[in-house]
């Protein structure tokens, strides 16, 4: 459904995307997951035809970006980072402009709004104002926006950044039944497959659990993605390598760990601390901690090895580059 091929995009003497490869598949969700100018923003911009890759293609179920741009553009639904909707306009308004800049008659829009606003829950307000709505609404609205014209892609970057985590899992039920439901109900055409209706999802984000919701992941990094797989794929990339360390005081501990030969990394995550070491150490290295700890009148509650996190690999990649 979406092929990307050696894309590069520069801004001056910046790499904003240097050498990206996708291959998304029908009904895929795909999270792209990466640091504060990774390339996010630029290869979701590269996707969408709104900007023009400096080498490499773009290909949008079966239609090229660069010779069958509006065909290809057609396809799409996007939303982007920051609010993009008119404040002075109606909820309803908002997707009637967007319906008929891409040609949907009257006939067309009407009943598909009321069906889209049903769907992600803003019936109620199609007469309000975008700019009195909550930031939760005002992406739920951009998400409407972005389905009224039936897209067989959705480019989502960053959607719920800034709002509230009952509203950021009420979008992510939205996602998963859009991609359920399309998967479900194929074209008008009784003789058409599931997979011709069926929508697939880029998203960008920087929550690790909304990542572990997605079919596949890809960490991007300087431009380039340096891991792609399932989440459960890229969390065995440290299988055996995780220890969790609880006890107080906490900085103390933090502090006496790092100085554990084989202990390559130390994090806190809450009221823990997450050990990253070298494979086929960890029993050793326990032994060591805990003489450390007893040598310095320390204890710890807990200390185990536990499966590691969406984060773990996350931070691990990081600091691999």
């Amino acid at each position: 459904m979406i092929t990307a091929a050696n894309l590069h995009k520069s801004f001056g003497s910046t790499r904003a995307v240097n050498g990206i490869n996708l291959n998304i598949a029908p009904g895929e969700i795909y999270g792209l997951v990466g640091a504060d100018g990774a390339g996010k923003t630029t290869t979701l911009r590269l996707l969408c035809g709104a900007l023009r890759p400096d080498q490499g293609s773009v290909t949008i179920a079966g239609l090229d970006m660069e010779r069958q741009t509006e065909q290809a553009r057609e396809q799409i639904g996007y939303l982007s980072q920051r609010f993009s909707m008119y404040e002075d306009l109606t909820v309803l308004e908002n997707i009637r402009f967007f319906a008929e800049v891409r040609g949907l008659s009257a006939e067309e829009w009407y009943p598909r709004s009321l069906e889209i606003l049903e769907f992600v829950g803003l019936a109620d307000f199609k007469n309000r104002f975008a700019g009195q709505l909550s930031g939760g609404m005002k992406q739920k609205l951009g998400l409407a926006s972005a389905l009224v014209t039936r897209p067989r892609v959705l480019l989502l970057d960053e959607p719920t950044t800034g709002v509230d985590p009952v509203t950021r899992q009420d979008f992510w039920q939205l996602i998963i039944h859009l991609v359920s439901q399309a998967a479900s109900h194929p074209t008008d055409s009784s003789t058409a497959q599931a997979d011709d209706r069926s929508t697939s999802i880029i998203i960008s984000t920087p929550y690790m659990d909304e990542a572990a919701r997605c079919h596949r992941v890809g960490f991007l990094q300087a431009g380039q993605i340096i891991a792609e797989g399932a989440p459960a794929q890229l969390r065995s990339r440290l299988e055996g390598q995780i220890l969790e360390l609880q006890g107080s005081p906490l900085r103390q501990l933090r502090r006496l760990a790092a100085q554990i030969a084989g202990v390559q990394d130390v994090q806190a995550f809450g009221d823990r601390l997450h050990l990253r070491v070298e494979k086929d150490q960890s029993e050793k290295i326990q032994q060591e901690l805990r003489q450390k700890f007893l040598s310095e009148q320390i204890h710890e509650s807990s200390l185990r090895l536990v499966p590691a996190s969406l984060e773990d690999v996350f931070i691990a990649l990081s600091q691999s580059g």
